[in-house]
């Protein structure tokens, strides 16, 4: 589990305690979707390099550092990933966005790619894949195994929720990404779907059923 973070400040574990709640409504369950991902993003991103540059102050020039290189790539898993993006962008504007489309197999609970569009040059910057749920872990899987394909490198993933089986999955196909996630719950159902959870995150932020 040494790849596998699970961000358990309190704002964070109460913020997802609302978004469990089935009475919670679309606008505000998008709000607290954005401000979990913004709140992880902090953490998650705690190891981005630094360099130092020369500042002028009203008083004197000094050396301060600045995040180096090509920086960021938000790369959110079509559509609920892109419930999180705007909390990541809302640290680091600069970052660019790419996008991943996977749709999954009702029967084999498997995904399908549909779309993948990624900033280049990809391989030089770090790579946020966000998800708000890793359910079966067939989606993170094969999204990431997209982005690699395109020749990134340094890959973080980033989830809300998470279930036991989707964890194993992922770190067993993809041992160099790390994993953040709010919560890791009990398992998933018969239909796939992580327990207790939070229902259908995209149908939840999208308010679509």
């Amino acid at each position: 589990m040494e790849q596998v973070f699970i961000m358990d400040h309190p704002l964070i574990q109460h913020k997802i305690s609302r978004l469990r709640d089935e009475t919670t409504g679309t606008n505000e369950f998008r709000k607290l979707v954005e401000e979990i991902g913004m709140l992880m993003g902090y953490e998650a991103l705690r190891d981005l390099k630094m360099e130092k540059i020369t500042v002028k102050t009203p008083i004197e020039e000094c050396e301060s550092p600045v995040i180096a290189g090509k920086k960021l790539a938000i790369v959110p898993i079509l559509r609920a990933g892109l419930g999180m993006v705007n909390g990541i962008l809302a640290l680091v504007p600069s970052a660019k966005v790419g996008h991943v489309g996977l749709y999954r197999d009702h029967a084999t609970h498997e995904p399908h790619e549909y779309y993948c569009k990624l900033p280049d040059p990809i391989e030089e910057r770090v790579i946020v894949v966000l998800d708000p749920m890793l359910a079966t872990g067939g989606s993170a899987e094969a999204a990431i195994n997209f982005v690699k394909q395109h020749g990134g490198k340094k890959i973080k993933f980033m989830c809300i929720i998470a279930a036991p089986e989707g964890v194993r999955r992922l770190q067993k196909a993809h041992p160099d990404v790390q994993i953040y996630c709010g919560c890791v719950d009990r398992e998933l159902n018969e239909d796939a779907y992580i327990c207790p959870g939070l229902g259908d995150a995209g149908d939840r932020i999208f308010g679509t059923k």
